[in-house]
């Protein structure tokens, strides 16, 4: 005897995408973002770099601007 399949009724949809991403989503790349730009605008230890990294003036200006 074969039973009957029972299917779910669509729902009406909104026209709307409704998408939700959990908190660490986002503050993963956040974090990992600031790291990265740390390290690079540390210059003490790259022992084999000379001079200032063009990196470090970008961020100084954008700091100047900033603050004004």
């Amino acid at each position: 005897m074969s039973a009957r399949t029972h299917t779910r009724p669509h729902p009406a949809t909104t026209g709307r995408v409704d998408i939700r991403l959990p908190w660490w989503a986002l503050a993963l790349p956040i974090v990992a973002f600031v790291a990265l730009l740390g390290l690079m605008l540390n210059p003490s230890d790259a022992h084999a770099a000379t001079g200032e990294p063009a990196v470090t003036h970008l961020v100084e200006r954008a700091q100047q601007l900033m603050a004004r």
